[in-house]
């Protein structure tokens, strides 16, 4: 892998040593005092840290853009500590508040592929260790009758019984994620898959600022196997912005439909999730045009106007045994307009089968593989071919356009109670929609632990 690779190896060691003595320490912690919420418990606190040390080899790059991934071999780390502390004041409600110190770049600046390899990078880079604030919400659960249900204790939830038909809703600064196009798969780059088009869908557009948070609101109601969620969230004040629009003139509706099942024995889910963001964007022909008729760069900020961009997903998770699952995932957006706030992915299919241990005798593991299908929209590839740049991708030019297309594995060792290693590798095929660059291997270790 080069230097950069067996430097990246040493911080992973050195990081690893660090966590796994705030594990132990952590783990002392929570022997003496328990640390288990019960219903009857008021306050909860937990702890996790992820360290992903990730990589790749050179490979071939007749040319190279603004937004492309270097085609030199480079190594990568990204490191952040959360900490999720919440109160109970009455029955049915919580408030969270998750403080957290992140560092570290994904690759090339977390650049160059539409389905960018680690869902652990964030679009803001930085050297040196820093505070951001990215959860701060109150949760009111409202029972509304039906067969007794619990929720566990876990992080941002408290222990505590309720009836299966419920409304909960949700108000403050959270990401979308957290409650939409959940799959128990594929979703959590600290736990599961890595890349950003399998976590999510790809084409899941969904308001956030640099680093997946956004402020709103969500309306969930649970009436026995189905649930209907509604939310509302600030956009970035512009496209691919740090900072939310707190004028709220820009915003996104939400609507999802998730329907539960068991099939065979097993248990398994459908959701349906669309999504409308509404603010100033602008169109990829009207870039070009404006680009020709005036002379200069062709870029979409030139022509942004008020303007509505939807989007549509399907997810399905399914176990098929009692150590195996799958999933499924499709989805699109309007290619018409630029991506406002996720990835450059205008349809996306992908699915992926996960595996547990027990088999092998190693219960708490989890070995799993994935691939995916991202494909830009006519409307993008000439935008790119004009040297039009995304949000992640942009060689300068794309005379021979394809599908990015991306195949994914993993395997997830549980080394103790409540410390994972896992290690992930990647093969990218056509990044950036680019027939011209890659294929692209990239190799990834990332350790996990959580209290």
């Amino acid at each position: 892998m080069g230097r950069s690779m067996i430097k990246t190896a040493r911080v992973t060691i050195l990081s690893c040593l660090f966590v796994c003595a705030l594990a132990s320490h952590a783990a002392a912690q929570a022997a003496s005092v328990g640390a288990e919420a019960t219903p009857d418990e008021r306050f909860a606190m937990h702890i996790q840290t992820t360290v992903v040390d990730q990589g790749h080899d050179a490979f071939a790059s007749p040319y190279a853009g603004a937004n492309s991934l270097s085609p030199l071999a480079q190594g990568r780390e990204t490191w952040d500590a959360t900490l999720f502390a919440g109160i109970k004041p009455w029955r049915g409600a919580e408030v969270w508040i998750n403080p957290e110190i992140d560092q570290g770049f994904g690759l090339s600046d977390t650049l160059g592929v539409a389905g960018f390899p680690s869902g652990e990078a964030y679009k803001v880079g930085k050297a040196d260790p820093y505070f951001r604030l990215q959860r701060f919400f109150f949760r009111q659960t409202l029972d509304l009758g039906g067969a007794p249900t619990k929720t566990d204790a876990d992080l941002n939830q408290f222990a505590e019984d309720h009836t299966e038909n419920r409304l909960v809703i949700t108000i403050g600064k959270i990401s979308v994620g957290d409650i939409f196009d959940a799959n128990d798969y594929a979703h959590n780059p600290k736990g599961d898959f890595l890349n950003w088009s399998i976590i999510d869908a790809g084409t899941f557009d969904y308001a956030a600022d640099s680093w997946g948070y956004s402020a709103g609101a969500v309306v969930e109601w649970y009436e026995g196997r189905w649930t209907l969620r509604g939310g509302y969230f600030l956009l970035s004040n512009v496209p691919n912005s740090p900072y939310l629009d707190t004028r709220f003139d820009q915003f996104q509706l939400l609507g999802e439909m998730e329907e539960r099942h068991s099939l065979f024995g097993q248990a398994g889910k459908l959701v349906v999730t669309g999504f409308m963001s509404r603010g100033e964007m602008g169109r990829y022909d009207d870039a070009i045009a404006y680009a020709e008729s005036h002379g200069g760069p062709v870029n979409t900020a030139l022509v942004r106007h008020e303007a509505t961009r939807p989007g549509i997903s399907l997810d399905l998770q399914q176990a098929i045994s009692k150590d195996l699952g799958g999933f499924l995932r499709a989805g699109w957006a309007n290619g018409d307009y630029e991506t406002y706030e996720f990835s450059d992915i205008d349809e996306s299919v992908s699915g992926g089968l996960s595996l547990k241990g027990a088999r092998w005798g190693r219960s708490g593991d989890t070995v799993a593989l994935a691939g995916v299908v991202n494909i830009a929209s006519s409307g993008l590839k000439d935008y790119l071919a004009a040297g039009g740049l995304g949000v992640l991708v942009g060689d300068g030019k794309l005379p021979h356009p394809g599908t990015e297309r991306i195949a994914e594995t993993y395997y997830d060792l549980a080394a103790i109670k409540g410390v994972d290693v896992a290690f992930d590798y990647q093969w990218v095929t056509n990044p950036g929609y680019n027939r011209d660059r890659g294929p692209v291997s990239v190799f990834a270790i990332r350790l996990h632990v959580q209290y």
